[in-house]
């Protein structure tokens, strides 16, 4: 699963991703890619109890 949430004027695009390492439990990813996922900028790796307690966060904002 993946989604891009925003890109750059010089190419990079800020994605949301859900990774899984040695057949663990995955997790989520957020950080900016260059196109082509040739490179990748710090992020930010999330459990999936994170993920949900960042949901009912965002959902609770008046945007």
């Amino acid at each position: 699963m993946h989604g891009r949430l925003s890109e750059s004027s010089k190419g990079w695009t800020k994605e949301l991703r859900s990774i899984s390492w040695n057949d663990k439990e995955a997790k989520y990813d957020i950080r900016d890619w260059l196109e082509d996922l040739e490179k990748m900028d710090k992020g930010v790796t999330l459990s999936k109890e994170e993920i949900v307690a960042l949901r009912d966060f965002l959902n609770g904002l008046e945007l």
